[in-house]
């Protein structure tokens, strides 16, 4: 399971992509490595907890926290994507005048998370079935919160499943929100803010906050790869 090296992307397209839209959108995976990832799910001893969404009105499917150590393609990709989004965060710190900023790589950033209490490891794979759907969240795991994350479509849209559109509502201060639909392809990944981002306005620069979700699955079955990269605690 080799996953394309995402670290040629260039920060400084990803924030421009962020900033116009909300979301980036690259391809990342190719076909065998997304149904490899998929066919994990099925393989307990890679992950440390199941959520069973009913059971917690998230919505209607499943999903699974990797444990550590991670598949290598998990872990690869993670560790390739961290740098380019870590250089858009820190912008985005000094743009919200905050004066925290974030290690160039993740190992420094997971030791970071790991004294501060944060050790659970946080990628993971969902799985929906026909009727599944994900409610509009934010993934906030402790204290520590990087502002970027990212999912990954497993799953081939037409031929796997039909519906389940990736959804993002961004909502703004003093006006109604913006619903963003985010067509995927398989291997196709949307990078999205956790909680917040950063955006100019005539009176200078404020937040607009950002949830997401995934819309009903019509048919068949849809997986997908989640990356965030603190840790719980």
């Amino acid at each position: 399971m080799n996953a394309i090296d995402p670290s040629v992307l260039p920060a400084d397209a990803l924030a421009e992509d962020l900033s116009s839209r909300g979301y980036a959108q690259r391809m990342l995976l190719p076909p065998d490595t997304c149904q490899a990832l998929a066919d994990l799910y099925d393989e307990d001893s890679h992950f440390r907890k199941r959520i069973i969404m009913e059971q917690r009105a998230y919505g209607r499917g499943e999903y699974k926290y990797f444990t550590y150590p991670l598949p290598q393609a998990v872990a690869d990709l993670r560790a390739a994507l961290y740098p380019p989004l870590a250089k858009v965060a820190n912008a985005w710190q000094r743009v919200l005048g905050k004066d925290a900023t974030f290690p160039p790589d993740l190992d420094t950033y997971l030791a970071r998370c790991h004294a501060a209490g944060q050790t659970r490891p946080t990628p993971l794979l969902l799985r929906y079935g026909p009727e599944g759907f994900n409610c509009l969240h934010q993934d906030l795991y402790g204290e520590l919160v990087f502002p970027l994350q990212v999912t990954v479509l497993l799953s081939a849209p037409g031929r796997d499943f039909t519906g389940g559109e990736f959804m993002l509502v961004e909502q703004r201060p003093r006006a109604q929100s913006r619903g963003i639909v985010v067509p995927l392809q398989q291997g196709e990944a949307v990078i999205f803010p956790v909680r917040e981002r950063p955006t100019q306005g005539t009176r200078g620069s404020y937040r607009l906050t950002m949830r997401h979700g995934v819309s009903r699955i019509t048919s068949g079955q849809r997986h997908t790869l989640g990356l965030i990269f603190h840790d719980a605690a």
